[in-house]
């Protein structure tokens, strides 16, 4: 149920940059979000549907994209990208990481219409 209040920020971020941008519509919503984050777009999706009902967001798409985990190995000190199913260091195979990266969540960009143009507007960090 967290996506719902997520989401009711997220459209109010987003509306906030479309009227600074002249905006006539919200098209695309683009967020990054940490593997850890617990954020599921399709929820976000569904509950975007309803809050923007009636708004310039109305009928917008998210678009979402799941940042690499961040670590650094406590042995060699070296930060590195790890996935999931890999979880020692690259570089030392240690298991004693330490993460940097793994619940942020942000609104990347948007793609808006302005006079009937489609354009990008940049994205607005939520942590």
């Amino acid at each position: 149920m967290h996506e719902l209040s997520i989401t009711e920020s997220i459209l109010r971020t987003c509306l906030a940059e479309a009227r600074r941008q002249n905006a006539l519509r919200i098209r695309i919503i683009r967020l990054r979000l940490g593997p850890f984050s617990g954020i599921v777009p399709e929820c976000i999706q569904m509950y975007l549907e309803l809050l923007a009902e009636g708004t310039i967001a109305e009928g917008a798409r998210i678009e979402a994209v799941t940042a690499p985990l961040q670590v650094r190995c406590r042995d060699c000190g070296r930060e590195s990208r790890i996935t999931r199913r890999h979880i020692a260091c690259p570089h030392c195979g240690s298991l004693r990481l330490q993460i940097l990266s793994a619940n942020e969540f942000m609104i990347e960009s948007m793609e808006v219409d302005t006079d009937g143009n489609q354009s990008a507007s940049p994205g607005h960090g939520m942590e």
